[in-house]
């Protein structure tokens, strides 16, 4: 691991990184002071100003139930970011715990590994499309159906590094001296995963978000009441041609917000890799 003086350094280095990682910054105060920061409330009907364009009133303009789009994006923004977070502890948990069981116990190898690739034989996207078609629209349904979907290509990463590392000399020290298995998972190969898990930890994320927008937008997601920014999507798709602007700031502020992930995951993956020297 690099030190903070070397993370620093990096961080100069690396513009796109400083950058994103402030918009990450931005997007993450805004989730948690969403009530503060909307200038009306998120579910505040008014049919006198309904369908209206950007205005100083309205920054983002309003939708066809009179409501402050600008409201409801930052709102959403807070369902975004606990999607994705929780999306992301949950497949880093699952990923994990399979891939150390298999990578560790070989007669445990090749039935997870034939359950992981009859998962992956499924698109994750779809798989999770169909899991939440036989459950009702939640936040924590959306979380655990992106979870199962996202964790079999979490697991093969972490079954690779722990196959590579289980016969190295201090994994057999460890195994003659009479330490239990589980131990020497946690303690001596668990640890050789967590660079690889941050940087995945960064792209599922990022996919979780992508994915929890798609579901909503299907009406598969959160709940049509809940402040999404799949929601408002799917419900500004019917006044598109006339009224952009319903999904216009949507799903560039989803845009954003992805593209800031994947600027701090390509820069904390360079972090990572013993190649890069940044002095």
């Amino acid at each position: 691991m690099l030190s903070l003086t070397q993370t620093q350094r990096m961080l100069r280095h690396n513009r796109a990184a400083a950058i994103g990682l402030v918009i990450l910054i931005l997007f993450v105060l805004v989730a948690i002071f969403a009530d503060l920061i909307a200038p009306y409330p998120p579910s505040a009907a008014n049919s006198i100003d309904r369908l209206q364009g950007p205005s100083t009133a309205h920054w983002f303009g309003t939708d066809q139930h009179g409501r402050d789009v600008l409201s409801r994006v930052v709102v959403g923004t807070r369902s975004s970011i606990i999607v994705g977070f929780g999306a992301t502890v949950a497949t880093l948990l699952l990923g994990t715990v399979i891939g150390l069981l298999s990578g560790y116990f070989r007669v445990l190898d090749w039935v997870l590994m034939r359950i992981i690739d009859g998962l992956m034989a499924i698109p994750a996207i779809l798989l999770a499309i169909a899991l939440m078609a036989i459950s009702r629209p939640s936040l924590f349904n959306v979380i655990v159906a992106i979870a199962i979907a996202d964790s079999p290509r979490t697991a093969r990463l972490v079954r690779s590094i722990v196959m590579s590392t289980r016969g190295a000399l201090h994994v057999d020290a460890a195994r003659l001296a009479g330490i239990g298995h589980v131990k020497i998972m946690l303690k001596h190969l668990l640890p050789g995963t967590f660079g690889a898990l941050a940087v995945k930890g960064t792209y599922v994320f990022a996919s979780a978000i992508i994915v929890e927008a798609v579901l909503s937008f299907l009406g598969l997601g959160l709940p049509p009441t809940v402040p999404s920014w799949g929601n408002i999507i799917a419900e500004g798709r019917l006044y598109f041609q006339i009224y952009p602007h319903m999904v216009l700031f949507p799903a560039v502020i989803l845009s954003v917000l992805v593209l800031s992930i994947n600027m701090v995951g390509d820069a904390l993956r360079d972090l990572l890799d013993p190649r890069m020297k940044w002095e």
